[in-house]
């Protein structure tokens, strides 16, 4: 009688625990098999296929203290910075997909090591994780999701904060804080930003890169300049200007704020339905 007690104690005990249990911890701690190196170079280098098999995969990469997740941002980050960008690249970019990385993080991760690596190098690397990270089979929206597997950088959030300062709908996501701040802006088709003006007393302005889609620059007095993936446009100070989608394309371009002496935005008026229906005629 005793002992059935005490095993109803222990069970009442672990059904009490296991909720508790992170179901995540154990996922992650799955043994990681590999047999690529058997596979492709058994028969032409068996220690070397058995090294990477059962020592750098199977006790390595199972090591305690960095998650699978961890362990491939570190793998790719070397590789990138070692101008390895090839077919081992690819595999390791889709192995950090399996292990959890997402999209945002590969492209946030990828754009700093640009800055370390070279910027070449993370050119080929963005080539390869674009194709990784498509988003087969997502909803079209209006073509937004259409547009996001065009490019690498996220499209972000609704950018209501400046929303009545833009005709039609804009996204932002912050790609960088650090060293060189800097932003991805999208601009749904036929959105743009008022007219403005980048005030500062010495330096100043904004340089924008465009990396997708079709868009538009115009300055005070100008022509409307045409935008396409890779244009940059240098915004001086104390220009007036705007920018924004074509009418039958998304648009989104980095926009890098340039650092000057009592920098301030002025918002102005809107770019009229008039003024944008003349653009390209």
């Amino acid at each position: 009688m005793a002992t059935i007690k005490s095993n109803v104690k222990k069970a009442v005990l672990i059904g009490m625990l296991l909720p508790a249990i992170n179901i995540q911890s154990i996922m992650a701690q799955e043994k990681i098999t590999q047999t690529a190196g058997r596979a492709q170079l058994g028969e032409f280098a068996p220690e070397f296929a058995k090294l990477n098999d059962d020592i750098l995969f199977g006790e390595v990469w199972n090591r305690q203290g960095l998650s699978p997740h961890d362990r491939s941002m570190i793998t790719v980050a070397t590789l990138v910075g070692k101008g390895i960008i090839d077919s081992s690249l690819t595999h390791h970019l889709q192995f950090a997909k399996q292990n959890g990385v997402t999209r945002t993080e590969i492209a946030e991760m990828l754009t700093h090591i640009a800055f370390y690596a070279g910027w070449p190098n993370a050119w080929g690397a963005f080539r390869l994780a674009k194709d990784v990270w498509a988003e087969d089979g997502a909803a079209d929206d209006n073509g937004k999701s259409a547009f996001q597997r065009e490019m690498i950088f996220p499209i972000g959030e609704p950018n209501a904060a400046y929303a009545k300062y833009f005709t039609g709908n804009s996204y932002l996501a912050r790609i960088s804080s650090e060293q060189v701040p800097f932003s991805n802006v999208t601009f749904e088709p036929r959105c743009r930003n008022n007219w403005h003006i980048h005030r500062a007393a010495k330096g100043g302005g904004q340089m924008l890169v465009c990396v997708a889609g079709q868009g538009w620059y115009q300055e005070e007095g100008k022509p409307a300049v045409q935008m396409l993936p890779g244009d940059v446009i240098h915004i001086p100070a104390n220009v007036k200007h705007w920018h924004g989608a074509a009418s039958d394309s998304w648009f989104a371009h980095l926009a890098f704020e340039i650092p000057g002496e009592n920098a301030s935005n002025e918002w102005l008026e809107p770019v009229s339905d008039e003024e944008y229906d003349k653009l390209g005629k």
